[in-house]
């Protein structure tokens, strides 16, 4: 067998110190002459020298790599996150790890678990909301963490989220400002902040504009049951004229219903969605939808949580500061389309 190559072999080799090589390897060029960096590379590709990453992250307390748990693998705002993420990351040497818990808290906890027990440097979670006891447990411990797109309160972790309460808010307004004054919010059930925050906010929005508060039309319930929420409102002695889809998977459900019983929209109805979607542009007619600033949150996320694990790693006894329970808020953009057009019904 072939004797496995050492950082001392290539040291050697390249006529240079160990600690030259290390610094090269950590991306340290600032006092390496760009001869110097070159003879090293060249010798690590002659050598075949493989960096042993174990051994560096015992001796830096440091793995460069962070987990990523996130809600659901399959929504857009999800893929948008984690692509903005590991760019971040990417620029900062540092690995990423996904995790998706399906709005599981068991799994939740699991991934949670076993990313630090694998010494990740830190976590971004799309939190559950479900597992208090072990949030605060790991922000007590300080080990790095940023939640993002929902709250938990009461628990001492730098969050990101974007201003839900407005969006809907804007959204509502502006199908009132179309002669829409029966307006239907369609959301999954209001285990999370985030949707929470949205009926808040369409509930502002009507009371604003001197329209009833009624809850009739605002329907919180699982995926699977739109198809027959929508067919239940649209069925009403008084139905809505407007829907609002509390998300793109609301969205999705929506519009089967609508295309299955050939509602035309907007003159049957008129349509928007708390979110963005890749066909928006595409549909006939055209979507009105609310683009979430997912690249800017994300970014955000990771660069506070890179920040978190540099801090740390030049204090283990870091005390948690006057920050550690900010909430970072980022505004979207609604894009008006053809399809939240002006009430038709009379």
């Amino acid at each position: 067998m072939r004797k496995k190559v050492t950082l001392s072999d290539v040291a050697r080799a390249a006529k240079v110190s160990k600690s030259t090589v290390s610094q090269y390897l950590n991306h340290r060029y600032e006092y390496m002459s760009d001869e110097t960096r070159s003879r090293i590379e060249k010798t690590i590709k002659e050598l075949g020298y493989r960096p042993n990453f174990l051994a560096r992250s015992l001796k830096q307390k440091k793995t460069a790599t962070i987990g990523v748990i996130v809600a659901n693998i399959l929504h857009r705002f999800t893929t948008e996150i984690t692509r903005a993420i590991e760019d971040y990351c990417h620029s900062h040497d540092y690995h990423v790890i996904v995790c998706n818990t399906d709005e599981t808290p068991s799994k939740e906890k699991k991934y949670i678990e076993m990313l630090i027990a694998k010494q990740v440097d830190g976590l971004v979670i799309i939190p559950t909301g479900e597992n208090v006891d072990l949030y605060t447990k790991i922000a007590k411990e300080h080990y790095p963490v940023v939640f993002l797109d929902r709250k938990v309160e009461q628990v001492p972790v730098p969050t990101v989220v974007m201003d839900n309460f407005h969006a809907a808010y804007e959204c509502a307004a502006h199908l009132i400002g179309n002669g829409h004054h029966a307006i239907s919010l369609i959301t999954a059930p209001l285990s999370i902040s985030t949707r929470i925050e949205r009926v808040e906010g369409f509930l502002a929005a009507l009371k604003d504009h001197g329209l009833e508060q009624s809850e009739k039309y605002i329907r919180n319930v699982p995926i699977r049951d739109i198809p027959e929420t929508v067919s239940q409102l649209l069925s009403m002695p008084d139905p809505p004229t407007a829907l609002l889809a509390g998300n793109d998977l609301v969205l999705m459900e929506i519009l089967r219903y609508v295309m299955d019983h050939h509602v035309h929209v907007p003159q049957d109805i008129a349509l928007a969605v708390i979110d963005d979607v890749s066909f928006a542009d595409f549909l006939d007619p055209t979507l009105t939808t609310y683009k979430q600033p997912a690249v800017e949150m994300a970014t955000k996320a990771a660069e506070i949580l890179l920040s978190k694990i540099e801090s740390r790693q030049k204090s283990d006894h870091q005390e948690m500061d006057g920050n550690d329970d900010m909430v970072i808020r980022f505004r979207g953009q609604l894009k008006i389309r053809k399809s939240s057009g002006p009430n038709r019904t009379g």
